[in-house]
Formats: structure tokens, sequence, C-alpha cells
């Protein structure tokens, strides 16, 4: 097709406009257990058994069924009875509930938190800040404030937080050998589904969760076994109370949420407690330096227009942010998926 022709039909742009449509119909389907249903009957479903087991119109659920279809979400089969739908295997793996690398709960959070923020996404170019007060009326000059507005929402954030480290997590921690580190700190680590798969790959060390005191005391009720004795947790908040010293403190996802001035603040308290030898771990998503993508961090960086006060930035950003905070010998590892590997040793 020629260049003209693209032009007389610009079908990237259709597909660009039915964006939020096609990821409507995923956080739906999830919502309403399509695929929990469909993986536990083990068999091809009508959508009419599907609509009466889970509640809703056949009439409403039958165009649900042919979009995920659509989507590759479900298989369907055709029968002289009609059609019969079955879930396909990225579903079954990452679309159902009880599956290890279950994303449910990461959806669900995009669909009823970021997707009501980016309504307002035009007010937040403007204005050049949040949309919290907007789209759940709440006034707040505390990122984390808004951000863990009740324990529902803050459960909901930390699940979406297991899920995305259940298929990003061992890759960041195995970037790099972090075996000569022994004494180790998270930095608002939530959950500890990143100390996991620490302890996991490095059996000698120990690994101390430093996060607010609601949310450790949520990720200690609602997610961490008894049994992980070489993950502890520790109450605070890391930009007002002193920072523990240890060999190597990881701060996954953290950056990004603040400005550059308060992001040195942070790595300059880092610093001064990291132990001589030891170093800090950053596991974020990394833009290119000629601003040509990748395309998930751009909208990543625009998620934290409209959710946070910070941004995504590219790898001489962060070495720029870790050399003016005292870190030496920075390294950057990509793991190409979704989040990157940054070392900074003291």
């Amino acid at each position: 097709m020629s260049f003209t022709e693209d032009l007389e039909y610009p079908q990237i742009l259709i597909h660009y406009q039915n964006g939020f449509l096609i990821s409507k119909v995923m956080f739906a389907a999830c919502e309403l257990g399509v695929f929990d249903l469909l993986k536990e009957s083990e068999e091809l479903l009508s959508s009419k058994a599907i609509a009466e087991q889970l509640g809703s119109s056949h009439y409403g659920m039958e165009r649900l069924l042919d979009a995920c279809v659509g989507l590759k979400l479900l298989r369907v089969e055709m029968k002289k009875e009609g059609a019969f739908y079955g879930n396909t295997e990225i579903s079954s793996l990452y679309l159902t509930k009880s599956s290890p690398r279950s994303q449910y709960h990461n959806l669900m959070y995009y669909s009823k938190t970021i997707y009501l923020c980016w309504h307002y996404l035009t007010e937040a170019v403007r204005e050049g800040k949040n949309q919290y007060e907007r789209a759940f009326g709440i006034s707040s000059k505390d990122t984390f404030e808004a951000l863990y507005r009740s324990e529902e929402e803050m459960i909901k954030f930390m699940y979406g937080l297991n899920a995305v480290w259940s298929i990003c997590g061992r890759d960041v921690i195995a970037a790099f050998d972090l075996s000569p580190f022994t004494v180790i700190y998270d930095l608002g680590g939530g959950a500890g589904a990143l100390a996991q798969e620490c302890v996991s790959q490095y059996p000698h060390c120990t690994v101390t969760i430093l996060d607010l005191p609601k949310v450790v005391e949520t990720a200690k009720k609602h997610f961490v076994s008894s049994e992980e004795h070489r993950i502890t947790f520790c109450e605070g908040d890391f930009f007002k109370d002193s920072i523990p010293e240890a060999d190597l403190y990881i701060l996954a996802r953290i950056l990004h949420d603040w400005a550059d001035e308060k992001c040195v603040q942070l790595l300059t308290k880092v610093q001064k407690s990291c132990k001589v030898g030891g170093g800090v771990l950053l596991v974020e998503t990394l833009l290119n330096e000629d601003k040509t993508g990748p395309l998930e961090s751009q909208l990543y960086s625009i998620n934290m227009l409209v959710q946070t006060e910070g941004k995504e930035r590219t790898s001489t950003e962060y070495i720029s942010l870790l050399t003016a905070a005292g870190f030496k010998e920075v390294e950057i590892k990509k793991t190409g998926k979704l989040y990157n590997a940054i070392l900074g040793r003291k």
C-alpha cells in the first residue's frame, strides 16, 4: 500500500482510537470472571451457559465473548448447537486468578484507578499535576496518601505490584551478581514480591522491607508468609526517617514517582547509610535517549503525570541522579522486559 493510500484509509489511527475499547473488553471479562469460569469448567461452554453461571445477560455476554475471540483471549468452536468458548493459553496463564503468574489484580487496578485518572489527561497536561482530586475527590499534597486512600485500594495496588514482579522480578534481580551483598533493604518494597525473588536467588542474604506503617501492616496481614524468616519489615518513611545501614538498597519503581530534587534527596540519604563497597539497585523502565520510545515507557511516563509528581527517565538521567548523590561505577542492564536494572556503587 502506498503512502497516499495509507492516508486515505488511516488504519493505524483507527487502531489507536480503539485502544481503550480493547482494554475495557479485557478488564470486563476479568472482572466478570469469564476466564476463571472457563478454566474451572475444563471444557468449552456456550455463551448462554457462561451468562447463566456468571449472572449476566446472554445478550451482552455473547458480544463480550466474541470480542475476546477477536483479541485472541478466547478460542471458539462452532458446533451444531452454536458457538462454544474456551480460554487461550495466554488467558489461562495470565488472566485467571488462580494462576501463579496471574495479572488479574494488576488489570483491576488499571480498570478501577488508572483508567479514571486518565479520563483527565488533558487537564493533567495543562496543569502539570496528578488528577486524583478530579478522579476521586481527594485533595492531598502527599502522592501516597492519595494512592493508598483505603485499605482496599492499597491491597489492590500491592496485588498489582506482585503481578508485575511475577513476570519481571526474576530478570531484574538476576541482571547483576548480587551475591556480595548480604544485608539488603528494599525501600518501598510493599508486599515483598521482589524481596521473595531476592532471597530465592541469593539464599545467604536477608532482606528488610522499609515502608510506611500502614503498608507494612497490610503486607503482614495479607501477603507475606510467616515461614520466610529472611524477610523482615521496618516501619518508616524513607524521606523523613533515618535509613538503616546495609550492603545494598533496592528502589524498585520508586524514583519514577518523584521529581528530580526529591530523587537526589532520597539517593543522598541512601548513599550516606550505605556501607563502603555497597550499592543501590534501581528498577525502572527506561526511555530511549533519542525520544523514539519504547512506547510502553512513554505511556508510563504520562501515567506518572496523571498519578504522581514524577516521570520515567533515560539511562543518562538516572546516571545523573546517582552521580549527584555520590554514587559511582553506575552500570545499566536491560532485561528485554518492562523493567531494567541500574546498579550504582559507593
